[in-house]
């Protein structure tokens, strides 16, 4: 058996067993596993675990909108003539186990509903002529079967999970049968809302997940639930520190990224003074006392982040140290390029009432929906084959042709904040990054410092390049504002003429003081800014521009404004922002 894999599997099992008993109160478990005989087993045990009385369900991966929150029972509606609502997926689901496959595949929308349900715990339906809100309490387990390290679902997702497990290399022969039963399991969750967790411990798991470059408030909270549970598993009524240790470990390490920096040993400047003389009885005093003391005196903090280095792969370990990233954040929902509104071909995007257009073709499923629930106001008779539709019912399809996109970004790396900017700006490129698999979009990024410009990242999707050339991006110097437009300019020609789409994405305070010729001065510096701007406009490139004074700086806005480009004032930027309103401006721009 080999020791890395029965570890990974000790931990699958105990991972399991804590969903068993908590699962619905801390959202599912992220798996990380291809299809095969150790997915299956896993699978097999947890289904043992869980008791009889909770149902399994399967989320298609191609699932629509109306079997997973549901809506109109077309049939009955018809044969009934009013609205008959038809329960979907989320709803049949409540007080359930969601089993979610191929979760790195998993759209924006099918997301989105998911995470409102975990949210919530409900599911509200208002279209067609009904409203409704149904009860979706539910438990889900995410199967992620990405093929690349860069692979992973959607963040807004694995957010609300709080277990993760990797069962890529386990092999058959390190799977043991030995696991708790399902009595066990019931006898646990008869003990686990007893259990109780104080508030010092609460701080500890908050703490450890701040250091850990967790800034989400759901890990900690997870984590203190996965305690209570280990607790409750362990026949205890107050989580203890080992409790803890287990909760940080499989809750908060696959999470982490970066790793608590380590305190440096204090250098010795003087020779430790000599020991004094003991005596015969102080001989007899065990050794063990000073240390057990020092032990006792570590904060909690200190001794749960040895306990998950003393468990955590040397690999892993030395990822986080060395790189400062452990887990890529999920895939961001966004746009994939300009959207070509298309009448007959493309990908299905909805559909749209009123007049039919010519090469237009009619939805007949959609049109019915839209006039069965006002058959009887009609005066139709549905039941003898008798429909009235009007011109207001008809839905033709909709279709969209989407181009690949290159999010060019030009950031002000000069100054005095260069260092806090910087910071923003690369952790918004790596979210940016993490699901650029699925939408094959690309991002590069161009530094204006000094008195030139220079093509930091070339356009890329792959996340671990962009680290590796972000790691030593310098900052500081003067601001030569209109070099950095040019720079962009010139690559945004040629991303396009490749047939792709580009966005510049402008990060500056607006204080151009360096001039196209390299030479200072604020005023020339600002003339040659507004040229460049005018310049741009006239490729018809989109762009936006985000201000990142503390104040809007006047220079920024007449820039944005000559590149007729989006002017987004963002004083207190930082990488979550920064990819939320680069996402949403690309969407606003399309």
């Amino acid at each position: 058996m080999g020791e890395v894999g029965a570890g990974r599997w000790d931990d699958a099992i105990l991972s399991a067993s804590l969903f068993a008993v908590a699962s619905h109160d801390i959202g599912g478990i992220h798996v990380r596993a291809r299809s095969g005989p150790v997915r299956n087993a896993w699978l097999d045990v947890v289904r043992e675990m869980i008791p009889p009385e909770i149902t399994f369900y399967r989320l298609p991966i191609g699932i629509t909108a109306d079997r997973l929150l549901g809506g109109i029972d077309l049939a009955a509606t018809l044969s009934q003539g009013r609205p008959v609502f038809e329960q979907g997926v989320l709803a049949r689901a409540d007080g359930g186990v969601l089993i979610a496959t191929m979760a790195e595949r998993m759209n924006g929308d099918t997301v989105s509903n998911l995470a409102r349900a975990l949210d919530t715990h409900q599911i509200v339906v208002e279209r067609d002529g009904v409203s409704k809100i149904t009860p979706s309490r539910l438990a889900i387990i995410a199967i992620d079967e990405s093929a690349e390290p860069d692979e992973c679902p959607p963040s807004m997702l694995l957010d609300r999970l709080a277990l993760s497990i990797d069962l890529e290399g386990i092999s058959i022969h390190d799977i043991v049968t030995t696991y708790p039963d399902v009595d066990e399991i019931k006898d646990a969750l008869a003990r686990f809302d007893a259990v109780t967790i104080n508030d010092e411990e609460r701080a500890a798991l908050s703490s450890i997940a701040m250091s850990m470059g967790i800034y989400s408030l759901r890990p900690a909270l997870h984590a203190a639930v996965i305690a209570r549970a280990h607790a409750a598993m362990e026949a205890r009524e107050i989580v203890e520190p080992d409790d803890i240790i287990v909760a940080a470990r499989l809750v908060l390490a696959p999470k982490a990224t970066m790793w608590p920096n380590e305190p440096a040993e204090p250098e010795m400047e003087e020779a430790p003074p000599p020991e004094p003389e003991q005596s015969d009885d102080q001989d007899d005093q065990p050794d063990e006392q000073t240390d057990s003391t020092s032990e006792i005196d570590k904060p909690l903090e200190d001794v749960v982040l040895e306990a998950i280095v003393a468990a955590m792969p040397d690999d892993v370990l030395a990822q986080l140290r060395n790189s400062n990233a452990a887990t890529m954040r999920g895939g961001r929902d966004g746009r994939a390029g300009v959207v070509q509104v298309s009448k007959t071909r493309g990908r299905p995007a909805g559909t749209r009432r009123g007049a039919k257009i010519a090469g237009q073709r009619m939805n007949i499923l959609e049109t019915l929906r839209a006039a069965a629930p006002w058959q009887r106001l009609r005066g139709a008779d549905p039941a003898a084959g008798n429909l009235r539709v009007l011109a207001e019912d008809f839905r033709f399809n909709r279709y969209k042709n989407k181009t690949e996109t290159t999010t060019i970004f030009v950031v002000d790396a000069s100054g005095s904040s260069a260092l806090n900017r910087l910071a923003e700006i690369k952790g918004a490129v790596e979210l940016l990054l993490a699901d650029c698999y699925v939408r094959r979009d690309e991002v590069s990024l161009i530094a204006f410092r000094g008195t030139t410009a220079e093509m930091i990242l070339p356009p890329t999707r792959s996340l671990l390049r962009a680290k590796r050339e972000l790691a030593g991006l310098p900052g500081g110097g003067g601001t030569p504002l209109a070099s950095g437009l040019d720079a962009a300019m010139a690559l945004a020609e040629g991303v396009r003429s490749k047939g792709r789409t580009p966005v510049v994405v402008v990060m500056t305070d607006g204080g151009a003081n360096i001039g196209r010729d390299g030479q200072p001065g604020r005023a020339q510096a600002g003339l040659d800014a507004v040229s460049a701007a005018r310049m741009f406009r006239a490729t018809g490139i989109s762009s936006i521009l985000i201000d990142t004074a503390k104040r809007p700086h006047p220079q920024s806005e007449e820039v944005a404004n000559e590149m007729d480009a989006l002017y987004i004032p963002l004083p207190r930027a930082n990488a979550e922002r920064v990819a939320e309103t680069v996402n949403l401006a690309v969407a606003e721009r399309e």
